[in-house]
This record gives C-alpha cells, structure tokens and sequence, in this order.
C-alpha cells in the first residue's frame, strides 16, 4: 500500500507596525525541512534585531536531507548554538542584554513538535477549535496558570511584557517542547506578541477557520494595525492539506 504524505502548504509575513521604527522581529520559513519559526527582538534592549536575524540564520542551516529525529536536534542545537552567539555579542558591546523569543515549528512523520522560549507562540486549529500549544515563558502566566486570569485578559495586564526566559539571556537556556500527532486539516499559526497583544482567542479562531491560506495572514495582521500596531507583527499559518 502505497502512504501519501501530507501536503503542507503556508504563508508568513512580517510588519514592523505603526509606532516603532525598527522592525525586530524575524520570520523565517523552511518548507523542505518543514520548520516555521518566529523571533522578536526584546524590546528595550540594544540590537533585539540582530538577536532574533541570528536564530533564524543558525536555524536556516538546517540540512533538509536529515532525519526527522536528527533535524529535531539540529533545531534545539541551533538555537543553544545563537544563545551562546547573543551572549558573547552582548559581551563583546558592553551591553547588559541583548536577546531574542522563539517559537519554532517542525513537522515530521505525522508529528508536530514546538520548540520555544519567550512569548512568542504557536497555535493549532483543529476540528474547528483553536488551541494555543505553546504557555508563554512571562512574568503574568503564573496568574493564568493558576486559573486567576485567561490568555486574554493577561495581555492587559501592566507586567504582560515582562518575559522571563529568551535566548541570549542568562547562563543556560532552556526550552521548552510540545509535540503531537497531525491530522488533514490542521492549522498552525506561529506569532509574535505583537499579533496576540490585539488578537483574542475567538478572534484568531474566526480569522483562521474562514480565511484561505492566501489571506488568512493579511487579516491577522490586520487586526493588530487596528488595534494600535503598537508592536512589530510576525505571522506565519500552516497548513496540512
């Protein structure tokens, strides 16, 4: 019996928003090894642009010819490989900090895997219902965690901003991972905060179960702008055909 693969098909953009000067965010998208990744640049930070180019670029060395297992390592080794990169940078300038969040996404055999630090997230729709897989790594998700605020209303807090883990900050970075199995029809969405500041849940579930893979992106983005753009805003959507 011959087995055919899922075809996977996406779209991705990136927009520096309407307040800031310097868009500090990077996409990235590496359809023959099936790895979507987002990083933004910490705001506040000397060179959170050069951070997130640089774990797109290390992770952009993938070799497309590896095992999944093997590409899997190569995306975690990636990212330790630019914490280290940042944190010597850092040195070299004399500055304090300089990093970067990641969310990556890798498919394989039937699989997702989700690699990340920092705020920036990955969502799935499946059967109609949206679920975010990634917790962010701040400062407010004990509340949520804890069950005294949703994802939502944790965006309007005053701390929401305040991250607590990234790549090239502290000694050793840790990441976390979330894996599952993929089925015909599912739809990530790998964002920036600079979407989810403005983006509900309901929101980014409308906009991902109506709109077509060539549009779906521009509406995201959209809703950011009018809610302020006040962020740079990086989407990339996904999807398992």
């Amino acid at each position: 019996m011959n087995v055919v693969a899922p075809r996977v098909r996406y779209n991705a953009r990136s927009h520096v928003g309407l307040k800031r000067k310097v868009n500090e965010d990077s996409v990235l998208a590496l359809p023959e090894q099936n790895i979507w990744v987002v990083s933004d640049g910490m705001g506040g930070h000397e060179a959170g642009d050069f951070a997130s180019r640089l774990i797109t670029d290390m992770i952009a060395t993938i070799e497309p010819e590896l095992t999944a297992t093997d590409r899997m390592h190569a995306l975690r080794h990636a990212i330790q490989k630019a914490h280290s990169v940042i944190r010597a940078e850092a040195d070299a300038r004399g500055v304090a900090t300089i990093g970067a969040t990641v969310a990556s996404l890798m498919l394989a055999n039937g699989h997702f895997v989700g690699l990340w630090a920092g705020d920036s997230r990955i969502y799935r729709l499946h059967d109609g219902a949206i679920q975010m897989l990634t917790a962010d790594h701040s400062l407010v998700a004990p509340l949520v965690e804890s069950g005294h605020m949703t994802w939502d209303e944790a965006e309007h807090h005053p701390q929401s901003n305040a991250i607590t883990r990234a790549v090239g900050v502290g000694d050793e970075l840790e990441l976390d991972k979330v894996r599952g199995t993929v089925e015909p029809g599912d739809r990530f969405l790998v964002c920036s905060d600079g979407l989810t500041k403005y983006a509900t849940f309901k929101m980014i579930e409308d906009v991902m179960s109506t709109e077509p893979l060539e549009t779906v992106v521009d509406r995201l983005l959209q809703i950011a702008l009018d809610g302020g753009g006040a962020d740079n805003i990086s989407v990339i959507v996904v999807d398992v055909t």
